[in-house]
């Protein structure tokens, strides 16, 4: 791939919200990490912001579920788009987009539909939702760098690394991932699912600002930032801890 500088027009504005996200993850204490909540809809998104969190990032996962769609590519990418959108216009504060791998979209019209929607950055995966694989980390990073550059500064790039989640349990091939993305454009680099206790050395291999998911029984979001995680999200957690309240909620109503 060979990267292009044409960044997609009209973006001052939306350049200007994507940097004030971009600023919320640096000169974080180690004990105060950016917690990003995951709203699924705009009713959680309200939520979210009324409880005071300054930015959220919506899960593909909890979209889906809530759209009755199976995670891993199973929504059409207009309706994902489109639940992004609602959950946009319901706040006030910014909001970043988990859009999975990109849905084959090229990397221009990936920005544009991500800025129509109003998101103000995006969670970008390197394997395949469908077939499970890692991309090949060079040609992602290439791929990455043609996103950078038809963005330019309007979107926060959050590059997902697939490799602890597809059985790749080495921090040294997440390190190598983490930094080509970083060289690529990248803002932020997410090792999914990476143990708690390799934290500290990946945050000192890739350099710069470290995503880590928050799950049940696992570290506390203070926790994971004291290790090394610059920002805390959630995957589609969230979402399921509701889904299994309101079945609770139903069995009561059902057994009055």
């Amino acid at each position: 791939m060979t990267a292009t500088t044409d960044t997609v027009g009209g973006t001052h504005g939306s350049a200007s919200r994507a940097e004030t996200f971009r600023a919320l993850h640096h000169d974080r204490a180690p004990s105060a990490p950016l917690v990003l909540p995951g709203p699924w809809d705009a009713v959680s998104a309200r939520a979210f912001a009324a409880a005071g969190f300054p930015a959220l990032a919506t899960p593909s996962a909890g979209i889906s579920a809530a759209l009755g769609y199976p995670d891993s590519g199973g929504t059409p990418p207009e309706e994902m788009f489109a639940a992004i959108g609602r959950i946009v216009r319901s706040v006030s504060v910014p909001v970043s987009a988990d859009v999975e791998d990109g849905y084959g979209l090229p990397p221009r019209e990936l920005v544009e539909r991500l800025l129509e929607a109003g998101a103000v950055g995006c969670n970008l995966e390197d394997s395949g939702p469908a077939d499970h694989q890692l991309a090949d980390p060079r040609w992602h990073a290439d791929w990455l760098a043609e996103v950078r550059a038809a963005a330019g500064g309007a979107l926060f790039l959050n590059a997902r690394v697939d490799t602890f989640l597809r059985g790749v349990p080495d921090a040294g091939a997440a390190i190598e991932r983490g930094r080509l993305y970083r060289e690529a454009g990248a803002d932020c680099v997410y090792p999914i699912l990476a143990p708690p206790e390799l934290l500290p050395e990946l945050a000192a291999g890739i350099g710069g600002p470290l995503n880590a998911i928050a799950v049940p029984g696992g570290p506390s979001p203070r926790e994971l930032g004291e290790l090394g995680a610059t920002r805390v999200t959630f995957g589609g957690g969230l979402q399921r801890r509701i889904a299994e309240e309101i079945q609770g909620l139903a069995r009561e109503l059902r057994d009055g």
